[in-house]
């Protein structure tokens, strides 16, 4: 896994940008958020700034602006996201997160379905990796 790097809020906004397509400079970036967010290119520039600090994100110097890149994977930094949620909200057990989603209602059929579809996926890996054990 890689280095972990904990991200605020507005720090996955600025990183969800630079996932979907990279390299941006800090201007194309405002001006994306500006349309969400509000955000003025001195925020941008303290996010970014901040983001490098980290390890989060990394810039080349371009033509005329500093070309900013992702420098962790999405999925890792889901991954992470994902585990400290669970530990923190539901002590680290994934089926008291389903249980609870199930006591509230709040999975609809289409969601049901594709937790079927996960878990049948999981099982089928589980015996392949039993099989060559």
């Amino acid at each position: 896994m890689e280095k972990i790097v904990k991200l605020s809020e507005a720090e996955w906004k600025v990183m969800s940008l630079l996932w979907e397509a990279s390299p941006q400079t800090m201007m194309q970036l405002t001006k994306q958020l500006k349309e969400t967010t509000g955000w003025t290119k001195h925020t941008v520039m303290t996010f970014l700034k901040r983001m490098e600090e980290k390890g989060a994100v990394r810039y080349e110097e371009g033509g005329r602006a500093k070309l900013y890149y992702p420098k962790i994977a999405r999925k890792e930094a889901v991954l992470q996201e994902t585990e400290e949620f669970l530990e923190k909200v539901f002590e680290g057990r994934m089926g008291l997160m389903l249980n609870t989603m199930v006591e509230q209602q709040a999975l609809s059929r289409e969601e049901i379905s594709e937790l079927y579809e996960i878990l049948r996926q999981a099982e089928e890996k589980s015996r392949e990796g039993g099989e060559n054990r």
